[in-house]
């Protein structure tokens, strides 16, 4: 575990930083930091930069001062969240280039860290309970927890994915004592969609493959489909989970098109398929149940690459 304030002691200059396409769990714990770090030296300049969040968070405090334009500003320290590598910060990679000092705090898959003080727990629930337990319990307020509390319910999937630990109940025990309405945090940004969302997912499930016998299933949006409904990333979210949530099935694939024959690709696994391994043949990363990656190639040699790995661990484990 790293020690936050030695960390922050001698930095009168602060940046928290976290992945491209930030989620609930980057966006609440960058926002929990910098709210405990500024409530403890209210005297230094914490910057929260994140390109691109999601205006569905926008009710944690701290989120409309986010820096949301690529910066090259020096800091003293430079704290990335939630990224098993520097790359996926995206356009503040010289943020954190140019920083005297840096630090990464992680529950992702990473064996070797990049920063100059590393914390990387991968069978941590999230990088938000991370960030509690360097927290003094009695500096938390209610900002601070329901940031906290968000990135909780994100990474867990309201607390039934297999990272959820006993630890990590314990927490959102505690959470839940300070004055926030955690029940309308789950409804509005985890269960709740738009009209366009409703569509999309419809149409993703329609048409949808299963094959492996029933154990794994695949769904692509197309740049034209998304063109045609409107749609963004933004508006893709959960859809590999409910995938997952086909009876009989071990892996969910789900892919949409970000360029000419490229793919953003979704993973996610019920018991015997660790996508992680998946996508770390790839060149991507993540949990065991849950993991992305990027990948070139026509929708059926993607397909056909991406089962090879995922027929094989799934027989292996058969046998075991």
């Amino acid at each position: 575990m790293i020690n936050l304030k030695e960390l922050c002691e001698n930095a009168d200059t602060i940046a928290i930083s976290g992945h491209v396409r930030p989620d609930g769990d980057c966006i609440g714990s960058s926002l929990g930091l910098s709210n405990y770090l500024k409530k403890l030296y209210p005297q230094k300049r914490i910057t929260v930069y994140l390109i691109d969040p999601n205006p569905l968070f926008s009710f944690l405090k701290g989120f409309d001062e986010i820096v949301r334009v690529p910066a090259s500003d020096v800091s003293d320290l430079f704290i990335a969240l939630d990224l098993s590598e520097k790359q996926r910060l995206g356009d503040n990679y010289m943020l954190f280039e140019n920083a005297k000092n840096t630090a990464c705090i992680d529950h992702h898959i990473n064996e070797t860290g990049f920063s100059k003080n590393d914390w990387i727990v991968p069978d941590c629930s999230s990088t938000a309970e991370l960030i509690y337990n360097l927290m003094d319990e009695e500096v938390i307020d209610t900002d601070i927890a329901q940031c906290i509390y968000m990135g909780l319910v994100h990474d867990t999937g309201v607390f039934q994915y297999s990272c959820t630990h006993r630890s990590t109940m314990e927490i959102a025990g505690k959470l839940i004592e300070y004055d926030f309405d955690h029940y309308k945090i789950i409804e509005k940004t985890f269960f709740q969609k738009s009209y366009i969302q409703n569509q999309i997912l419809g149409r993703a499930l329609l048409e949808s493959i299963m094959f492996m016998d029933g154990k794994c299933i695949v769904s692509v949006i197309d740049r034209k489909t998304m063109d045609f409904y409107g749609a963004t990333s933004k508006d893709l979210e959960g859809i590999a989970n409910q995938l997952r949530y086909t009876r009989g099935v071990e892996c969910a694939i789900f892919m949409y098109e970000i360029g000419t024959q490229e793919y953003k690709i979704s993973l996610r696994s019920s018991e015997k398929i660790n996508v992680a391994a998946v996508a770390k043949a790839f060149g991507g990363g993540g949990h065991e149940r849950a993991a992305g990656l990027t990948m070139a190639g026509s929708y059926h040699d993607v397909v056909n690459n991406l089962s090879k790995i995922i027929e094989k661990q799934y027989r292996d484990n058969e046998e075991k």
